[in-house]
């Protein structure tokens, strides 16, 4: 009897074009859990713009989430993301930044997905920005019947984060702490690999100018 092909990952390119992450059966190495923080809220926000207000540089993120076991697909996995706006300030906390600026309130760069069929989940949002001490990332966080999976973090290859902080959105600041993926202390102990840099491209038919894709496959101890 033929293997059932629903839970089965047969990855294609994504809806609108999206960069699909690679075929979990050759990349099924388990993603590295990492530091939760900073500034983890649960404000159950269900949607893929998660932008808001906020200026930056586009970039559109797709994620699959795969069973280490056998690597198959999980449907109805909860995706949790979150990251830093172009300045390196996140939503809903105050004394942040180089002026100690304040977000209360404000949930910017914060949304919630259910993973399709296929455990695939997708947001636009900007390309995060830069805090002292730490290169650019996205938290993430993966839900599997109410218990957190996966609590990690997504990065970026160093020459794009280059180009992307030299536009006008991401200046205005001191470059002093500013540092790549080699120099940045926790991914080099969570990640040492770099298991959890993102695939990243021009986003193709970008009408707002300057766009990425970044796409990455996540694997988690899941049934």
């Amino acid at each position: 009897m033929p293997d059932r092909p629903t839970r089965r990952v047969m990855l294609g390119t994504l809806a609108a074009g999206l960069l699909a992450p690679r075929p979990a059966q050759a990349t099924c190495l388990l993603t590295p859990q990492a530091v939760e923080g900073p500034f983890y809220l649960d404000p159950r926000l269900l949607r893929s713009d998660i932008r808001e207000d906020r200026e930056g540089t586009p970039l559109r993120v797709s994620l699959q989430v795969v069973s280490l076991r056998d690597c198959v697909a999980l449907p109805a996995a909860r995706v949790d993301l979150w990251h830093a706006d172009a300045q390196g300030r996140y939503s809903g906390y105050s004394d942040q930044g180089e002026r100690g600026a304040s977000t209360l309130g404000r949930t910017f760069l914060r949304g919630t997905q259910v993973a399709d069929g296929a455990g695939r989940v997708a947001f636009r949002t900007i390309y995060p920005g830069w805090y002292p001490g730490r290169t650019p990332h996205l938290h993430v966080k993966v839900i599997l019947g109410g218990r957190a999976a996966l609590t990690g973090q997504i990065y970026f290859p160093d020459a794009v984060s280059e180009a992307v902080h030299g536009s006008p959105a991401y200046a205005g600041r001191a470059r002093r702490g500013r540092i790549g993926n080699a120099r940045d202390v926790l991914m080099r102990r969570d990640d040492p690999e770099g298991r959890g840099i993102a695939e990243v491209r021009r986003e193709s038919g970008d009408q707002e100018g300057g766009g990425y894709e970044a796409a990455l496959t996540l694997v988690v101890r899941g049934a």
